[in-house]
């Protein structure tokens, strides 16, 4: 798949990559094997400490994969079903107060819910964020620890529309996914999704981290400013993003998903085209599927940048995991990934 040229083209790649900043970690792997890893920069900038294979990053939406999955297992167990009204299950005072009652399992899982999210990603709405970090300025981070931390943030912000109706990435929707796995098990979402998912698929250095615990492996992640981001996110990761995975966990995931073992019967439905996204993509639930057979997620994050892909007829999986985030020059995490496939031949440069 890459032979010495191209292995030596994508070095020079990679290390331009570095010198401009970027600092991370990036994998190809073909039947869960490693085909080629790289690691950049460092993981701990005071202590001098580089990233290494074992080094575990930050994931930011990518958790959504992880969400879907444990809320699919959920259904499989018959405890919920995807047309449930969501009402049905979590109780008003936590769930935003004009949660439209028609409002199904299906609609969060494939961001058609219509209701607010907490930070709007939409330049083209009036109530678009900016700084995703300046809400934790208001907003303590270390007091966002389960779903119902966040309902200050988005339960008075009316709805954007009627259910079903359109397509609209919504952060909030996948914390109330937190909050309906916290009333269907009587658990921390967290516990859940480490158990349910993470667990079952293999991925035994992945979890939910806390930034004020003592982290083995873990990176820390630097804003702009050189400082790391544990004021600018939540303290722990929970529905909507933040668990902590080394890549190889990645794949393993990927993988489980794939070939049914994590979600069984309900596998055909996760990798369905729930919403349509233009340019032949499309959303399942958790899950953004591309025009060429794959599918994943990215993520963002201060100081986070992530994204993982898998053609399951290939057996074939990419994770790029960067501890610096998105600028106007590029999105690290989908650099590394597109150095890597580009000279893979997996796509074309």
């Amino acid at each position: 798949m890459l032979d010495d040229d191209a292995r030596a083209r994508l070095s020079d790649r990679l290390e331009a990559l570095a010198a401009d900043g970027v600092s991370g970690t990036v994998l190809l792997a073909e039947a869960g094997s490693p085909v080629v890893q790289h690691c950049l920069g460092l993981a701990d900038r005071a202590n001098g400490l580089p990233v290494t294979p074992r080094t575990r990053f930050q994931t930011a939406s990518v958790t959504k994969m992880l969400t879907a999955a444990a809320v699919l297992d959920q259904v499989g167990h018959g405890r919920v079903g995807l047309d449930t009204p969501v009402h049905e299950v979590v109780p008003a005072d936590r769930a935003p107060r004009d949660l439209d009652r028609r409002v199904t399992v299906h609609h969060l899982l494939s961001h058609t819910s219509g209701i607010a999210d907490y930070f709007e990603e939409d330049e083209e709405l009036p109530n678009a964020g900016t700084d995703y970090g300046a809400l934790w300025r208001t907003t303590p981070p270390g007091s966002v620890e389960r779903p119902v931390d966040f309902l200050p943030l988005y339960a008075d912000l009316p709805a954007y529309g009627p259910p079903g109706e359109t397509w609209r990435y919504s952060n909030a929707g996948y914390v109330l996914l937190g909050e309906l796995l916290e009333q269907l098990t009587g658990r921390p979402c967290t516990e859940v999704v480490s158990e349910r998912v993470l667990r079952r698929a293999g991925t035994t250095a992945s979890g939910f981290d806390r930034s004020d615990d003592p982290r083995p492996d873990a990176a820390l992640h630097y804003l702009p400013s050189g400082r790391t981001n544990v004021h600018s996110v939540p303290v722990v990761g929970g529905g909507d993003g933040g668990c902590v995975h080394p890549a190889l966990d990645l794949v393993r995931l990927c993988r489980a998903i794939a070939d049914g073992s994590l979600l069984g019967d309900l596998t055909a439905a996760a990798l369905q085209r729930h919403a349509d996204l233009g340019d032949g993509f499309a959303y399942g639930y958790g899950l953004v599927l591309h025009p060429d057979g794959r599918f994943g997620h990215g993520g963002g994050d201060p100081g986070v940048s992530a994204v993982v892909n898998h053609w399951p007829d290939r057996d074939l999986t990419v994770v790029a995991l960067c501890n610096v985030e998105e600028t106007e020059e590029r999105d690290p995490a989908f650099a590394l990934r597109d150095a890597v496939l580009e000279e893979a031949g997996v796509v074309a440069p």
